[in-house]
């Protein structure tokens, strides 16, 4: 008798735990199907990070690669008639330790976001600081379009208001900063002087931007790292300023947006802003020159550009195998040198460990990055209308100056980065080295080439990260000319 019932309870007690279990997920997260998308964290319903549903649980979507044309899809898919926005950096407040999708990519005519490609499934480099979101214009659709729009109109998405100038919504001159909590006097939690004390700012939208401000702020050089948790502690009852926005070059954390003080919006408990600062760091700077002179038109067969198809470097037409013999079809690409190279103080790398790197057989080595450049089309009114999505790279030194030894290597699993005083050259004969505008008429554009894009890893400066260009071509030729220096 003792042996029974000692076997019942052991079988009934994960019983009773799992029975509890599935109560509180039913309650937590009621049956939806999966791909439906909510906003959460925004100050009303038009707005906030995205969530998607997936096999029974909500999660975050990751901002790599995340732009307008998503943030349209997500608000038709609400019901709203447009995006104003689209978000970045967890600016609605922390996201879910669970990402569902990362590496977006979609034309802006998909009627689901999951009908978009993307990485996969909970298939992330990310986290919680990186959510993405979007501001819609509160504006409902009449009818939602549930169907893709024709295939022949690459630049079909409806002119979006271009965001205005933000104005500060305050009047003090200046804010005293200072960091606390931290292991050195280079990190912390940031904390603002206040009549009543020191307050702490909250982490909604907080990046390297705003952490940079901070650095320069406090005479501690330029910010290593952001940070958007509990981890240098603080109370969120002394919470006092939010909404923080800079541009980076601000003398003073006051001279950036923000809402008015003691006005304070900034859901989630440990939503604390912080920073690592650092006097040495990488400075990327792109070789504009080399763009000019690179350039050309190319026509691609589909069957020489598998590799190409499996890393999303064409534009979305070339994925439509209906039409027969799709396969001898031509693509026809803008080609072009990217070559970057390292005027910091201290090496450029990876910010994944090794062990997150990812193999790709079609060019036989890991890539240590998965969005390391942009490249962009854009028209006259200032629209993307065609993106050149070389998500994945390998970092290494190609040329360096005299008596500077090459450090980093692709091959046989070597170590990467980019060296001070050395070059990494994407050269243009190499698959995704272009920009697809075999559905673009001729004419001309902006040209715009982006190295570390989304700030992945700190820099000296980022003013010279993007080199935006004229460019003019036919169904032959192309012409590239008058590039600048800026940012991302």
């Amino acid at each position: 008798m003792h042996n029974q019932s000692s076997g019942k309870s052991i079988v009934m007690i994960p019983l009773f735990f799992l029975t509890l279990w599935a109560i509180v997920q039913a309650q937590d997260s009621p049956a939806y199907p999966d791909g439906s998308i909510r906003l959460v964290g925004g100050r009303d319903p038009t707005q906030g990070n995205v969530e998607v549903y997936y096999r029974g649980r909500w999660g975050s979507i990751c901002d790599d690669e995340w732009d307008i044309r998503e943030a349209y899809i997500v608000c038709k898919m609400l019901g709203y008639n447009r995006a104003v926005r689209a978000t970045f950096n967890s600016q609605f407040g922390r996201g879910r330790d669970l990402i569902w999708m990362d590496n977006m990519f979609c034309t802006g005519r998909e009627f689901r976001l999951d009908r978009c490609r993307f990485d996969g499934w909970g298939v992330h480099d990310c986290n919680h600081a990186e959510a993405a979101g979007v501001i819609c214009d509160g504006q409902r659709a009449r009818a939602i379009n549930q169907s893709p729009a024709p295939q022949n109109t690459p630049n079909s998405i409806p002119p979006y208001p271009v965001e205005k100038t933000a104005i500060r919504l305050v009047t003090e001159k200046d804010l005293s900063i200072r960091l606390a909590g931290g292991r050195t006097t280079t990190e912390g939690r940031v904390e603002v002087r206040m009549p009543q004390g020191w307050g702490l700012l909250c982490g909604d939208g907080w990046g390297m931007l705003e952490a940079n401000v901070v650095c320069n702020q406090l005479g501690l050089g330029h910010a290593k790292s952001s940070v958007q948790s509990g981890t240098y502690g603080g109370q969120h009852s002394n919470m006092v300023l939010s909404g923080v926005k800079c541009k980076g070059s601000e003398h003073n954390i006051a001279d950036c947006v923000h809402d008015r003080v003691g006005r304070v919006f900034c859901p989630g408990e440990d939503n604390i802003a912080g920073v690592v600062c650092s006097a040495t760091l990488p400075d990327l700077v792109v070789d504009e020159k080399e763009i000019e002179r690179t350039s050309y038109i190319d026509n691609i067969a589909m069957s020489s550009l598998q590799c190409a198809l499996e890393e999303n470097c064409l534009s979305s037409t070339a994925y439509d195998r209906s039409r027969p013999g799709w396969q001898f079809l031509q693509r026809r690409v803008l080609r072009f040198t990217a070559r970057i190279g390292n005027f910091g103080t201290t090496d450029f790398r990876p910010f994944l460990p090794k062990t997150s790197w990812q193999w790709h057989a079609c060019h036989l080595h890991y890539h240590s990055m998965e969005v390391f450049a942009h490249f962009d089309l854009i028209d006259s009114r200032g629209n993307k209308v065609a993106e050149g999505h070389k998500a994945s790279f390998c970092l290494e030194d190609n040329e360096c100056h005299t008596n500077i030894p090459k450090k980093y290597a692709c091959a046989n699993y070597g170590d990467q980065g980019i060296s001070v005083g050395c070059v990494d050259t994407y050269h243009h004969n190499i698959d995704c080295q272009w920009v697809d505008i075999t559905d673009i008429r001729p004419g001309t554009y902006y040209f715009k080439v982006s190295v570390n894009p989304e700030l992945k890893v700190a820099e000296l400066s980022y003013d010279n990260n993007a080199a935006t260009c004229i460019v003019h071509f036919d169904y032959v030729s192309a012409q590239v000319y008058n590039c600048t220096l800026g940012r991302p």
